[in-house]
This record gives C-alpha cells, structure tokens and sequence, in this order.
C-alpha cells in the first residue's frame, strides 16, 4: 500500500479551538453546512486551479478510549464539483476526467484508525474513484470540539491527502510546446470537516 502523504503549506492564525469535552465518543454525521472537501490541482505547470464538492454525506464513528475502533465513511457525489469556470467544469465531469455519468461517486471507507500525537491521527482506507479502488493513508488532526448554542456536539477535523490522479484512471492531458503537460499528475484533497454527534 502505497502511502499519500500532503505536504502543508503554512498555518492560518486562527483562535484556539476549544477542546471542552473530554469524550467524544459516538456516532456522528457529517455537517455538510459546515464542511469542505476541496481539491487542486496545477494548470499549465504556471499556476494551482482550486475546486471543491458541493454535495457529500459522511458518518463517523468515534471511540475516545480506543482510537483504533474508530471508523468513517465518505460519500461525494463527483458531479457536484465546482471550479467557479462552466467549460472546465464540464471537462472535469466528462469521461476525459471523472465520467461522472457511468461513476457517480467518489467513496472512502476506513480500514483502520491510529493516534500518532495528542491530536493527529492517521486514517487509513479505501478511496473509490471511477470505479477504481486503492488505500491511502490520510494525516488529520483534531481541531476542537463543543457543544453548540443549539445542543449539538460538535468535533473538528483538518485534513489533506495528496495523490496521481493517474493511478485511478485519471490520465488525460495535453502535452505544452514549451515541456510539460497542461494538468498535473498530482491532486490535492483537502478536508475542513464538522461531525455532529446523532442522539
């Protein structure tokens, strides 16, 4: 298994999370109001193009005491990204790139959950992309939890995985008169994710 690792690229000077709970464990659903999944990618060799999934659902299962019985799932629904440019949009969705009509989805389904640090995990699994499946390890961290103004738990997480479009499939591209290709090889997912904890 090949590990898929995003490098950072500097921290944003935010408040501190709060941390208020001490155990968060139970089963969650993903926020979709209060969730990001981006991605992006470089054009031209000269500049990054930024995109994000519009329409996604996701469930967790957290386990304070045992880490490693902790559990997620991802569902995105692939025609819902959104590149803020209508023409590229559509190439993206095309069979060219992810054929979104014959593979509707782009899935990740953990297979096993480590704590490397207080706050950081690594997060092991499956992601499906135009019907093909390969593992990746992501990095996350734990971001804060609360209980919101109106009663909800909440839990935070950031997260990045860096992949080769190529190995699931991905392969179009054009060649540049000056060396190079018009869309790299690599992609970057990124993750700002909310869970809210199900009664």
């Amino acid at each position: 298994m090949a590990k898929h690792r995003a490098s950072q690229t500097g921290e944003t000077d935010f408040d501190d999370a709060t941390t208020a709970l001490a155990d968060v464990s139970g089963e969650y659903a993903v926020d979709l109001a209060h969730t990001r999944i981006g991605f992006r990618a470089r054009h031209a060799m000269v500049t990054t193009v930024r995109g994000t999934f519009t329409e996604f659902e996701g469930s967790a299962h957290l386990d304070t005491a045992d880490p490693t019985a902790s559990r997620v799932e991802l569902r995105i629904d692939a025609g819902s990204l959104d590149t803020g440019q209508a023409d590229r949009d559509a190439h993206l969705r095309s069979a060219d790139f992810l054929d979104v009509e014959q593979f509707p989805e782009i899935t990740f389904v953990s297979t096993g959950v480590e704590q490397t640090d207080d706050d950081e995990y690594t997060v092991t699994g499956d992601v499906t992309i135009k019907g093909q499946t390969r593992s990746v390890a992501v990095d996350f961290t734990l971001t804060g939890s609360a209980l919101d103004p109106f009663g909800n738990t909440r839990v935070g997480f950031e997260g990045a995985l860096a992949l080769k479009r190529s190995e699931w499939g991905l392969v179009w591209n054009a060649a540049l008169e000056t060396g190079g290709v018009l869309v790299s090889d690599k992609v970057q997912l990124e993750f700002d994710v909310s869970i809210i904890k199900q009664a």
